[in-house]
């Protein structure tokens, strides 16, 4: 289901329409289970890897992404250790968007 997703692009958010909440969420988490929703505002995911260096390509081939895609998400990199949030600042909330980010970066596992 992660593909489905992941071959989706994500659309720039203008402001105007509300977050996502309920069942909407629930459902495009069923594509991203390893991300969590944290008060129905973002979603986050943490990745280990066994050095700096490997975590650090890891968050470079999200950057390529990130930009790409003209969606950020917040980045977290420590010795072995990637943490990446995801939501829609301009509405302050989740949006398809921050779901499809999440399976391109899955991809890049």
């Amino acid at each position: 289901m992660s593909e489905q997703l992941a071959e989706k692009n994500c659309v720039p958010c203008r402001g105007g329409i509300p977050p996502l909440h309920g069942e909407e969420l629930k459902r495009l988490h069923q594509h991203v289970p390893e991300w969590t929703i944290t008060n129905e505002h973002h979603i986050s995911r943490e990745f280990r890897f066994p050095d700096f260096k490997q975590a650090l390509e890891f968050v470079n081939r999200v950057g390529d992404v990130a930009e790409k895609e003209g969606h950020h998400p917040d980045i977290f990199l420590a010795w072995g250790k990637v943490e990446i949030t995801l939501w829609t600042h301009k509405i302050d909330g989740l949006t398809e968007s921050d779901f499809i980010m999440a399976a391109k970066i899955d991809r890049l596992i």
